[in-house]
C-alpha cells in the first residue's frame, strides 16, 4: 500500500546547500584522476603502434604528442600518476584503521594534493 504520510518526512539536503569536505573532493579526484590516466595510457599506446606502422603514422603521432596540447596532456598525466599514487597510500594507511580521524584525515588530503604537485615538479625538474 501507498505510504499517504509523505509529507512529514524530512527531506535530503540539497547539493546547494552541501558543503563538500576535502575528504570527498580528494576521492572524486582520486576517481577523475584512474580514468584520465586509462586514456593516457591509451594515448602512449596510440604513439608504440604508431611507431611500429609506419613512419608517416609515427610522424603524426609524434606531432601530436610533441605539440603543446601533447606537452600539456603528459604533464597533467604524469600529475595525475602521482596524486592517484598517493591516494593509494593514503587509502593503505585507512585500510590498517589508521589516521581516520577528522584533523588526520585531513592532514593526509592535504598532503596528497600537496605531495603530488611537488613530486610532479621534481620529476619535470629531474627530466
Amino acid at each position: 500500500m501507498a505510504d499517504v504520510n509523505r509529507g512529514n518526512r524530512p527531506l535530503s539536503p540539497h547539493l546547494s546547500i552541501y558543503r563538500p569536505q576535502l575528504t570527498s573532493i580528494t576521492s572524486i579526484l582520486t576517481r577523475i584522476t584512474g580514468n584520465a590516466l586509462l586514456l593516457a595510457a591509451l594515448l602512449i599506446v596510440w604513439w608504440f603502434l604508431a611507431a611500429a606502422t609506419s613512419p608517416a603514422y609515427f610522424a603524426l603521432a609524434d606531432a601530436v604528442i610533441t605539440s603543446w596540447f601533447g606537452d600539456l596532456v603528459m604533464f597533467l598525466s604524469l600529475w595525475a600518476l602521482w596524486y592517484h599514487t598517493l591516494a593509494g597510500v593514503r587509502h593503505l594507511i585507512w585500510d590498517n584503521a589508521k589516521m581516520l580521524d577528522i584533523e588526520s584525515a585531513y592532514k593526509l588530503g592535504y598532503a596528497v594534493i600537496g605531495g603530488s604537485v611537488l613530486l610532479t615538479l621534481l620529476t619535470v625538474a629531474v627530466i
